[in-house]
Formats: C-alpha cells, sequence, structure tokens
C-alpha cells in the first residue's frame, strides 16, 4: 500500500527537498503550504520532474488549520504514515546573536507559535491517521542549536549562537519529542528530533555550509526508519546530538 506523508512548510528549502526525496522513494507527499500559490509553483516544480504532488494550506498562525489538514487527508487517503514538521522560523533574521536580555515579548510568542504551538496542535490532530499506518513516522525538524548541552558546554562549538526566541522553541520541541515518544513507545510510531545542519536557506543564510540540495538527508532518514530504528532523538543524519 502506497505510503502518505505530509510536510509542513514545504514549499520551499528543506521542506521542498525532503518532498522531492521523499516521492522518488515511491510516497505520496502533501506539501503544507502557508501561501497557496507558492506552493502551487511548488508542485509545479515538482511535477516537471515527474512527481505528482499534493498540496494543502498549512498556516501555523490559522487555529482552523490542523482540523482543516486532518480533514483533507482523512477524507482523501484515510491515513497518514509520515508526518514532518518542518516548518519554522527564525524572525530576527540572524541567528548569531546573544539577545536573551532584548529579544521582543512578540517575537517569542510568535516564534513558538509557528515551531512548538502549531507543531503540537497538528501532530495532535493528525495523531489518529497516523495510529492507522503499519509504521508511523514523525520528524519534528529541529537545530543543534537547541542542545542545552552544547550551549553550556566550556568552548562550546555553538557559542556565538544565541538567538533566544528560536533556540528556546527549538529545545521545547526536542521536550515534546521525547514526551511522544515515551507516550507512543508500545506503537508501531517513532517519533525524532531532526538537525539538517546548517543550510543556506533564507533561515540559514548565505554563510551557511550545507547547500538546500543536501538539506533532506536528516529527514528522510528519519522518515524512512526501519522497524528497529530509534525513537525519542536528536540526531544529525547518522549521529546522535545530546539534548
Amino acid at each position: 500500500m502506497e505510503k502518505i506523508a505530509f510536510i509542513s512548510g514545504a514549499n520551499r528549502g528543506i521542506g521542498f527537498e525532503t518532498s522531492k526525496k521523499l516521492a522518488e522513494t515511491g510516497v505520496k507527499v502533501i506539501l503544507g503550504s502557508r501561501d497557496l500559490e507558492k506552493g502551487k509553483k511548488a508542485v509545479e516544480e515538482l511535477s516537471s520532474n515527474g512527481i505528482d504532488a499534493d498540496l494543502i494550506q498549512y498556516d501555523a498562525f490559522d487555529l482552523e488549520s490542523p482540523q482543516k489538514v486532518f480533514d483533507y487527508i482523512e477524507k482523501k487517503y484515510k491515513k497518514l504514515d509520515i508526518l514532518i514538521n518542518n516548518a519554522g522560523v527564525l524572525l530576527t533574521g540572524d541567528l548569531f546573536v546573544t539577545n536573551s536580555s532584548t529579544v521582543s515579548d512578540k517575537d517569542i510568542k510568535d516564534t513558538f507559535q509557528t515551531n512548538l504551538f502549531g507543531v503540537i496542535s497538528l501532530t495532535q490532530k493528525l495523531l489518529p491517521l497516523i495510529k492507522k499506518s503499519d509504521a508511523g513516522r514523525i520528524v519534528n525538524v529541529s537545530t543543534i542549536l537547541s542542545s542545552l548541552t552544547l550551549h553550556s558546554a566550556k568552548d562550546s562549538p555553538i557559542g556565538p549562537a544565541k538567538e533566544f526566541a528560536y533556540n528556546a522553541s527549538k529545545t521545547a520541541l526536542n521536550a515534546y519529542t521525547i514526551h511522544l515518544a515515551i507516550e507512543l513507545k508500545d506503537t508501531k510510531i517513532k517519533v525524532n528530533s531532526g538537525h539538517p545542519g546548517w543550510v543556506k536557506t533564507e533561515l540559514g543564510g548565505p554563510k551557511a555550509p550545507i547547500e538546500v540540495k543536501d538539506s533532506f538527508k536528516t529527514s528522510l532518514r528519519l522518515a524512512t526508519l526501519s522497524d528497529d530504528g530509534p525513537t525519542g532523538g536528536l540526531f544529525h543524519e547518522d549521529d546522535t546530538i545530546p539534548w
């Protein structure tokens, strides 16, 4: 039976590349895009590569969005095998700042709405469909900048990157990954956080070392884990990152 995947924030960047590579493995991909016109262009680009992708509008600030996504997938596909919570924001536009004492209340709340609260609402709503899968996979796209261990380490490798709202929202997302994975440990569903690397996206910026076309690897691996694969971890490709 064909596997079905929903990827939020899939009209560009990491989400688009992940959708493309998943589709190339034979998975039916449903792109979630806040801007439908941009989503349609992404679907057209995939179509030009021989990929028949589907599209749903998904906006983390629209509290009705999770229900709309559920209704669409439930009616058309009856189940969901893979959920990749890829949509994310960095509202200050700069990872390499130290702004815990100056970050605005609005930036914190808006960042958490997209990077955490929206993920929780969407995942909870779609979970009944994922439970119908023979091998459900939930991938929460996180970052190495979520690691409290690395941030607090002497001579930290991520020391200069202290943009608080983004980092903290992803740390909280990791907590959701751990809790949900433990809750579902006796099911066929695996839940993991993934660090795609520092990628040349609008969020990552032009100095990032990883090209967008190579950004799919971690999400693809976690979305297609075998039955004996891990759950409840934070990974970059095959490497485990400390919490």
